[in-house]
C-alpha cells in the first residue's frame, strides 16, 4: 500500500489526488481520500500530526502499546467521525483501520487558516475537539468504576447510538478489539456476550451482529 508520505508527494503533483473534502458540519477544505487496508496503519504513534482525519467508510482504531506490551484501544472511529485532532505537534496514539476503510486527509495548515478568519468554522472544530474529548472522559469512567457486564453493555449502547441499525448492531471491530478497548480479556469478552444471550438481553446471529432484545434492560446495566 501507498504511505501517507508518498501519497502526498504525489498529490502536489496530480490533480486527480487533490480535491475537496466534505468534513462534519459541513465544512468544505482542500483534502484527498486514501485506501487503507485491515489493519493498516493511518498514522503512527510520535508521527507529525500534519493532517486531520475523517472516516469515509470502514472503520479505524486508535491504539497504543504499553510498557508491558499489552495494547489499549483508545477509540474506534465510524463513518463520518474526525480524529487525529492533536493540541500538540505529533499523535500521541497510533490509528489503525479495523476494516478495509476509506479516509480523508485534511491539512492542519488548511484548517487552522480557515478558523482564523472564519468564527462559525473555529466553533464547529472546537465541537469536533470537545466531542473527541468527551469520549475520552467517558472511557476513562467505563475502565475505572464498571463491571465487566457493565463495560459490554454501555458499549454496545454506544454503538447502536453511533450506528443505528433497523435489528441490531453490526460490529466492524473483533473481540479482540472490544476487549483491548474495554480493558477485558477477550475470554472475559466472550464470556459476558455469552451471559447476555442467555439472560435474552440480546441475540447473536452472528459474531459481528448482535441483536438487542431488551434495550431497557441493556440500558439499565449502562446506567
Amino acid at each position: 500500500m501507498q504511505t501517507i508520505s508518498a501519497y502526498q508527494d504525489t498529490a502536489r503533483t496530480s490533480p486527480m489526488l487533490s480535491g475537496r473534502v466534505q468534513m462534519a458540519g459541513g465544512l468544505d477544505l482542500p483534502g484527498f481520500v486514501m485506501d487503507f487496508a485491515r489493519n493498516e496503519e493511518v498514522f503512527g504513534e510520535e508521527e507529525p500530526a500534519d493532517f486531520v482525519y475523517q472516516v469515509v467508510s470502514g472503520a479505524v482504531r486508535s491504539t497504543r502499546i504499553l510498557s508491558d506490551g499489552r495494547r489499549q484501544v483508545g477509540a474506534f472511529y465510524l463513518p463520518g467521525d474526525v480524529f487525529g485532532l492533536e493540541l500538540g505537534e505529533t499523535h500521541r496514539f497510533c490509528a489503525e483501520a479495523v476494516a478495509n476503510s476509506k479516509v480523508a486527509l485534511i491539512r492542519r495548515t488548511a484548517i487552522d487558516r480557515l478558523a482564523e478568519r472564519d468564527s462559525a468554522a473555529a466553533r464547529q472544530f472546537w465541537a469536533l475537539t470537545s466531542q473527541d474529548l468527551q469520549r475520552l472522559q467517558d472511557h476513562m469512567v467505563l475502565l475505572g468504576r464498571k463491571s465487566a457486564l457493565e463495560r459490554v453493555a454501555t458499549f454496545l449502547v454506544k454503538m447502536a447510538e453511533r450506528a443505528p441499525s433497523r435489528d441490531g448492531v453490526d460490529l466492524p471491530m473483533s473481540r479482540t478489539d472490544i476487549a483491548d478497548y474495554l480493558g477485558l480479556t477477550i475470554e472475559t469478552v466472550s464470556r459476558t456476550f455469552s451471559q447476555l444471550e442467555r439472560d435474552q438481553v440480546i441475540a447473536l446471529p452472528s459474531s459481528r451482529h448482535v441483536v438487542l432484545r431488551d434495550r431497557r434492560g441493556l440500558a439499565e446495566l449502562d446506567a
